[in-house]
C-alpha cells in the first residue's frame, strides 16, 4: 500500500487541471488532498487513489511559491517528505509552486512517471478503433431507428458526404423524403460537417418533425415560436434568440408573419437549412411570396440547403425552376435559358438506360456519344454513365426516386360508389352542385353544412359495417365539412371517431392521430385537407374520399397518406358520389381518364391546365343526358395522358432516377 505523508505533493490522473495537490492528512484507509491552485479538496481511498507522486531529479529545474526558479543538485527524504537542495538553498517539496506543469508527456517522461505497457497498448488500440470509426462510410447512419431501404441510404450517403450540400429531395409521394433528410442531417451532425441546423416546416407538421427526429435519429430539435423567443429576450434583452440553441425547428408561417424574427433567424447563421413542403413556396418572374423570400434570404446565408418537395416539374417548369434558384442562384438565373437547356436531355435518357442495363448501344447512340467532348462510345459503360449523369444539368442537385423504378409497393384499387338519393333527390342534387362549386372555388363558400341525411353518410355506415374492425381514413375539403361529417356519423353510425383539422391545436391533433393509431382506438379518422399533407397512416388500408379536389396533385397527396413505404396491403380507395352530380364528372374523369385512383399520376399540372376548364364547364351543367360528352372528355384525357406518360418516360426523369439510386 502507498504510504502518504503530510506535505507530500501528488497530482490527480483524472483531474490534472487541479494542479499540484498537498497531502493534508492520511489515515483509516483515506487520504485528504488540498489543491491550493484551485482551492479544491478531494478525499481518496488509499487503495486505489488516482494519484501519482510528483518528484524531480538532480539537474532539473523547480519553482517555489514566489516564482523563484532553482536548479536541483541533491535530494534527500525526511519522514517521507522530499527535501530539494542546491548551492545555498534548501526547500521541502511542500513549498513547490502549485502551478508547476507536470502532466505533459515530456514532464512525465523526465519524472519517470510511466504506465504499464498493457495500458499503453489499450490506449493505442482505442485510438486506432476511433480512427477507423471516424472513417467508416456508415458513420452517422447506424443510429437511425429505420428500415434499411436502398434508395434512401444511397441518397443519404451521396448527400451526407458532401460539405455544405445544397440539394432538392423530390421522391414521389410515400418514398420517404423525411427519412432521407433525417439521415443526411444526422450524418452531417455526427461527422462535424454541420453543427447549427434550422428546419422550416408548415405549422401543422412542427410536432411531427420533432417526434420523427427524436424517435428515429435521437436528434433533439428545439421548437421556436413567439413565446420561446420572447422568453429568451426577457432573460437576455440584447441577445438574438436564435443563437440560444444549435438545432432549431420552426414554423415557416411564424417567421413569414414576423419579419423581425425572420431577420433574427437570418442573422443567426446556419450550417444547414432544411425546408419541408418547398413546393408551396410561390415564385414567378414578376413576384415571389413572403415565404419564398424568407427561404431565399436565409438560404443565401446558410452553408447547406435541403429542399423537400413534390416531384420535379409536377407543378410546372416555372415552379421547379424557382426551387433550383434557391439552391444555386448563379447557375439558375434565367428561366428562358433553363427551358432551352432542358430540351436537350430527351435524347440522352435512352442511352443512359441502355448503359445502366448493360445493353448494346445502337449506331445512332454511339454517334451521339462520340460527338460529345471527351467522350468515346468505346469507353467503359460505368464511366460513360457517370459522365452522362454529370453533364445532365441539375443531376447532382436533384434526387428523385419513382415507384416505377422500384418494387414491393402494394396495389391500389378504386371503388367508386355511385349513389341515388332515396328521397328529396332534387334537393340533394342542388346541394351537391353548391358543394362542388365551394370545393373548387368557383362559387360561394359554404360556411355551415347539414349532412345528417346525406346519402354518403348512410353509405359510409354500410361500409364501416362491412369492413368489421378495419380502420378507415376519410378526407374532405374543409374543417366545416369535417365537423359536419362527424356530427352526422355520431347520430347514425355506432363507431369510435376522431377528427383532425386546422381548428385543433397541434397537441390535440397529435393526440387524435395517436388515438386512431391504437389498436383499440378510433376506427374512423375524419380529416380536413391538412390531413392529406405530412401525416402518415400506412397502417390503414381503406381511404374514403368524401369529396375530390380539382388538382390531381392534391389527390395524389391524399392517397399518398396510405400509399407509402410501410404499407403492407392493397389500398382501397372509396369514392362516393351522387349519380348525375358534378362530383360524378370529376370522379370518372380521374378514374377513367387519368387512372389517378389506382396509379401514381405523372404530368398532373400539364393535364390540369389542358382539361381543367373543360371539366369545370361540364360539371357545372351536368346531367345524365350529357353522359356522352363526359365519355368524350374522358377519351380525350386518356389519350393525352398516355402520350404525356410516354414523353416523360423518354425524357429527363429517367436520368434523375439513375442519379438518385444506382
Amino acid at each position: 500500500m502507498i504510504a502518504f505523508r503530510e506535505g507530500q505533493r501528488w497530482i490527480s490522473e483524472t483531474e490534472p487541471e487541479l494542479g499540484l495537490g498537498t497531502v493534508m492528512q492520511s489515515g483509516e484507509g483515506r487520504v485528504q488532498m488540498l489543491y491550493p491552485a484551485t482551492g479544491e479538496v478531494r478525499v481518496y481511498s488509499t487503495e486505489n487513489a488516482p494519484l501519482w507522486r510528483v518528484t524531480f531529479r538532480a539537474g532539473e529545474s523547480i519553482e517555489d511559491h514566489d516564482g523563484n526558479e532553482r536548479l536541483v543538485e541533491t535530494i534527500r527524504e525526511s519522514d517521507g517528505v522530499l527535501i530539494y537542495s542546491g548551492e545555498g538553498w534548501e526547500m521541502p517539496e511542500s513549498q513547490l509552486s502549485d502551478r508547476i506543469s507536470v502532466h505533459g508527456p515530456m514532464e512525465r517522461l523526465r519524472g519517470g512517471h510511466t504506465d504499464e505497457a498493457s495500458v499503453f497498448a489499450l490506449r493505442r488500440r482505442t485510438l486506432e478503433m476511433m480512427h477507423r470509426w471516424r472513417q467508416a462510410p456508415v458513420r452517422g447512419f447506424l443510429g437511425g431507428r429505420i428500415d434499411l431501404i436502398p434508395h434512401q441510404l444511397f441518397i443519404a450517403q451521396e448527400v451526407g458526404n458532401r460539405l455544405a450540400p445544397r440539394v432538392l429531395l423530390s421522391d414521389e409521394v410515400g418514398l420517404g423524403k423525411t427519412i432521407e433528410a433525417g439521415l443526411i442531417l444526422h450524418r452531417q451532425l455526427v461527422t462535424g460537417r454541420a453543427s447549427r441546423v434550422l428546419i422550416l416546416v408548415p405549422e401543422s407538421l412542427v410536432h411531427q418533425w420533432f417526434v420523427e427526429m427524436l424517435r428515429k435519429f435521437n436528434v433533439w430539435m428545439h421548437i421556436f415560436d413567439e413565446d420561446r423567443c420572447a422568453s429568451i429576450e426577457k432573460a437576455q434583452p440584447e441577445a438574438n434568440p436564435f443563437l440560444d440553441d444549435q438545432a432549431v425547428l420552426c414554423s415557416i408561417d411564424f417567421l413569414a408573419a414576423h419579419p423581425e424574427r425572420a431577420e433574427q433567424a437570418k442573422e443567426a447563421g446556419w450550417d444547414l437549412l432544411v425546408v419541408d413542403e418547398a413546393h408551396h413556396l410561390e415564385w414567378s418572374e414578376e413576384k415571389a411570396s413572403d415565404e419564398y423570400q424568407l427561404v431565399e434570404a436565409i438560404g443565401q446565408q446558410a452553408e447547406g440547403l435541403l429542399l423537400l418537395t413534390a416531384t420535379p416539374e409536377q407543378l410546372g417548369q416555372e415552379s421547379h425552376f424557382a426551387r433550383l434558384r434557391l439552391l444555386d442562384p448563379d447557375r439558375y438565373s434565367d428561366f428562358a435559358s433553363y427551358q432551352a437547356e432542358a430540351e436537350h436531355f430527351t435524347d440522352i435518357a435512352p442511352i443512359a438506360d441502355a448503359l445502366h442495363a448493360g445493353k448494346p448501344l445502337t449506331n445512332a447512340q454511339k454517334q451521339t456519344l462520340d460527338a460529345m467532348p471527351d467522350l468515346d462510345s468505346s469507353m467503359d459503360a460505368d464511366a460513360l454513365l457517370t459522365a452522362l449523369l454529370d453533364r445532365h444539368g441539375p443531376g447532382r442537385v436533384i434526387f428523385r426516386n419513382a415507384r416505377a423504378a422500384m418494387s414491393g409497393f402494394p396495389g391500389r384499387v378504386a371503388l367508386l360508389a355511385p349513389l341515388v338519393p332515396d328521397r328529396d333527390a332534387a334537393e340533394w342534387m342542388e346541394h351537391a352542385a353548391r358543394e362542388f362549386a365551394s370545393d373548387t372555388d368557383t362559387g360561394e363558400p359554404i360556411e355551415k353544412y347539414n349532412l345528417n341525411y346525406d346519402p354518403r353518410i348512410a353509405w359510409l355506415g354500410r361500409l364501416l359495417h362491412e369492413l368489421g374492425e378495419e380502420k378507415v381514413l376519410l378526407i374532405c375539403r374543409s374543417r366545416e365539412k369535417a365537423l359536419a361529417i362527424e356530427k352526422a356519423v355520431s347520430r347514425q353510425v355506432p363507431v369510435k371517431t376522431a377528427v383532425f383539422h386546422e381548428g385543433l391545436n397541434l397537441v390535440q391533433r397529435d393526440r387524435n392521430a395517436a388515438w386512431f393509431a391504437e389498436d383499440d382506438g378510433a376506427r374512423l379518422l375524419i380529416c380536413s385537407e391538412i390531413g392529406s399533407e405530412g401525416r402518415n397512416f400506412q397502417f390503414v388500408h381503406h381511404l374514403v374520399l368524401f369529396d375530390l379536389p380539382l388538382n390531381p396533385e392534391l389527390l395524389e397527396q391524399r392517397i399518398g397518406r396510405l400509399d407509402r413505404i410501410g404499407q403492407t396491403q392493397t389500398i382501397h380507395v372509396h369514392t362516393p358520389y351522387l349519380v348525375g352530380s358534378p362530383q360524378e364528372v370529376l370522379a370518372r374523369w380521374y378514374h377513367e381518364g387519368l387512372e389517378a385512383f389506382e396509379s401514381n399520376l405523372h404530368g398532373a399540372n400539364q393535364l390540369l391546365q389542358q382539361f381543367g376548364d373543360k371539366v369545370l364547364a361540364l360539371a357545372a351543367d351536368f346531367s345524365n343526358a350529357k353522359s356522352k360528352k363526359l365519355k368524350q372528355l374522358i377519351a380525350e384525357t386518356a389519350a393525352e395522358h398516355r402520350s404525356l406518360a410516354e414523353q416523360l418516360e423518354r425524357g429527363r426523369d429517367r436520368l434523375l432516377e439513375l442519379n438518385s439510386h444506382r
